[in-house]
């Protein structure tokens, strides 16, 4: 019987897969080996605790260039009385780090005695002097390392199961071995699998995929103590893929048998696996990663090998390897599973989830004011670039259908907390010199975080408390004024002040060599011409609304006019990868597509910065970045825009 896709819950599909494991004999260690104890052991994980076989330091050992006393023997010493004691009987001379001659047990720093010859003045050779003049006492063991200081011989040092650190590589030595015991490294394979995945660097033609995902496999192998081995790309047959499994299966612990886990025409993982063994899961409730396989398959000898079956959309995969595979290789080297730093933040909008799925979303994390926001990302298992962007997985738990903005989530955080506290948050307009200003905060220990949701979006998110500025290019119909009329309107209550950042260039993206030869908005409501929206609240799509009724045109007549984007360049690349003809947008969008461009407006694109953040210490860099020279260099390098404006205050709104 089938078992795809029976939506099975994360916690049945983990036990499920526990069970097969240990029926074989695989829920504990895999083995151990006897390694030396150098920098190549960091990271490693002890597999026997480590017992000091000697003191450290195992004599007592002066902590002191100086002179070696008996403590006793200087009572009664004073800076109005000193006391002189003979060198031999009564002091010597010790280094730091020399063993202290049997009948002394006291150190006095160098710089605390006055050397002095026979006639009582000052030495010539002051580690060598006839005598020593001291003014004050010491007590017994004063300026000495005692034996067995830092560590006794036969006391634990380090325990089985923990994982090497830099410092603990020097107490190991320190206590007398110069060899370690560590569980074996798992080894992995990690199989691509597709007829239409090419290597990183090859030539592209249309219909190719970039095969990265065994990479980001791999990495996360290594990284959790594994030991990875990446497979070439192996073509969607089945016969290919059985026979690749079946050599992988020979000497390795665990197979990570990437895309092909659906049902599609071209899916074979699933079978593969009931060829070659059990087929335990095929889909786990979970989003993304959802047709995840579990099994194991057999040996030539009879013994099994957990194989897990990975899907092909990079965030699927990745995620599948947090959940699946790190906690499986913390077992098998016999460390506790890794556990994230996590916190309490809240949503900035309303996020919907399917109801029988455990849903991770991306998101990004900011401290704006006392709240500790978190932004939800780009949802898609495709969107590996949501996963750099990532601050951290908000868990959906099953059952919840979602979050309205403003709920409470816990997140495992991908970075750390001080970087959250140095980050800048903004919510509004999409422009490419935010990109630019997020690269030049970053030299200054700052981080810029944006979501794009469109200007009024941005307007909206400022009112609630969720960003410390954001961008802006709304135009006033009425007026002709940018930003300032909505600034009633949306935050009539709280006080900002408005900073000038670009004037650009807004126009058409069409196609190269403007096949269709659009020239105007005029060209829009011809039935041969496909167009590309912005969301609605975005200002460009304002700035196109505004035109059209100038023009007497029905938005209704414009084919394409509610396929919407959020960003410009998801625009150019809308109009670049032939899914429109047109769309509006800004030059260096245009161009950094190498699209053509037809020129039609210029607008103010600004900062809204409320007047509590303005002067803080977390948004100072921020104004700095604004004024050198080298970031309006950086930005007019871009077509399209004018920093005449940049930095300037437009004006300040209470």
């Amino acid at each position: 019987m089938s078992v795809y896709l029976h939506d099975i819950p994360l916690p049945e599909a983990k036990a499920a897969l526990w069970e097969a494991l240990r029926k074989v004999g695989l829920e504990g260690v895999l083995g151990e080996e006897s390694i030396p104890l150098d920098e190549n052991a960091l990271g490693r994980v002890l597999s026997a605790p480590i017992w000091a076989k000697i003191s450290s330091p195992h004599y007592h050992a002066s902590a002191m260039d100086g002179f070696a006393v008996q403590a006793d023997q200087t009572i009664g010493a004073l800076e109005t009385a000193p006391l002189v004691l003979e060198m031999g009987s009564m002091a010597r001379y010790v280094d730091t780090g020399d063993p202290l001659p049997g009948e002394f047990n006291a150190v006095i720093p160098i710089e605390n005695v006055e050397p002095v010859d026979n006639t009582g003045k000052p030495a010539k050779d002051s580690r060598n002097p006839t005598a020593i003049r001291i003014r004050s006492a010491v007590v017994p063991w004063q300026h000495v390392r005692t034996m067995g200081e830092d560590m006794v011989a036969t006391q634990l040092v380090l325990p089985e199961g923990h994982t090497l650190r830099p410092a603990d590589l020097g107490a190991i030595a320190g206590s007398g071995h110069d060899d370690i015991k560590v569980a074996r490294k798992p080894k992995v394979a990690v199989i691509p699998t597709g007829t239409e995945l090419v290597e990183i660097g090859q030539p592209l033609k249309s219909g190719d995929i970039i095969e990265y995902n065994s990479m980001i496999l791999a990495a996360q192998v290594n990284k959790w103590g594994g030991a990875a081995l990446r497979f070439p790309i192996t073509p969607d047959t089945r016969e290919k893929i059985l026979s690749v499994v079946q050599d992988a299966a020979k000497d390795h612990d665990l197979i990570l048998l990437n895309a092909g886990s659906s049902a599609g025409s071209e899916d074979y993982s699933a079978s593969v696996v009931e060829e070659l063994g059990d087929l335990l899961v095929h889909g786990v409730a979970v989003r993304p990663g959802h047709p995840v396989i579990l099994g194991m398959v057999r040996k030539e000898n009879g013994d099994k090998v957990p194989i897990i079956g990975v899907p092909g959309y990079p965030v699927s995969a990745a995620l599948t390897g947090e959940i699946f595979v790190e906690p499986l290789l913390a077992k098998w080297l016999g460390r506790p599973p890794a556990e994230p730093d996590r916190i309490t933040a809240e949503l900035t909008r309303k996020v919907t989830s399917p109801a029988g799925d455990d849903d991770f979303r991306r998101v990004a994390v900011g401290r704006v004011g006392d709240r500790i926001l978190a932004a939800p990302l780009t949802r898609g298992a495709g969107v590996i670039s949501s996963l750099v962007r990532a601050d951290g997985l908000a868990l959906l738990p099953r059952g919840s259908q979602g979050e309205p903005a403003g709920a409470k989530v816990s997140v495992m955080l991908y970075r750390s907390r001080s970087e959250i506290e140095r980050t800048i948050f903004a919510v509004g307009s999409h422009d490419l010199t935010l990109d630019l200003l997020a690269q030049f905060l970053s030299k200054h220990d700052r981080r810029l975080t944006s979501a794009n949701v469109g200007s009024l979006g941005g307007l909206v998110a400022l009112r609630r408390g969720e960003a410390h500025f954001a961008g802006c290019h709304l135009l006033d119909p009425e007026s002709g004024e940018y930003n300032l009329p909505y600034l009633d309107q949306y935050l009539s209550d709280l006080p900002v002040r408005v900073i000038g950042l670009v004037n650009r260039e807004q126009g058409l993206i069409v196609q190269k060599s403007n096949p269709k030869k659009i020239e105007s908005l005029g060209d829009l409501t011809r039935e041969d011409v496909f167009f590309v929206n912005r969301q609605r609240g975005a200002g460009t799509r304002i700035l196109l609304d505004y035109h059209l009724e100038l023009l007497g045109l029905d938005p209704a007549k414009v084919q394409g006019y509610t396929n919407e984007e959020f960003t410009h360049l998801s625009v150019a690349a809308a109009v670049s990868s032939g899914r429109a003809d047109c769309g509006l947008g800004i030059t260096a969008a245009a161009e950094a597509l190498e699209m053509e461009f037809i020129p039609l407006f210029e607008e103010r694109y600004d900062l809204i910065v409320p007047e509590s953040y303005y002067n803080s210490p977390l948004m100072a860099p921020l104004w700095s970045v604004l004024e050198s020279s080298d970031f309006k260099v950086a930005v007019e390098s871009l077509s399209g825009y004018d920093t005449k404006a940049i930095g300037e205050t437009i004006a300040v709104v209470e």
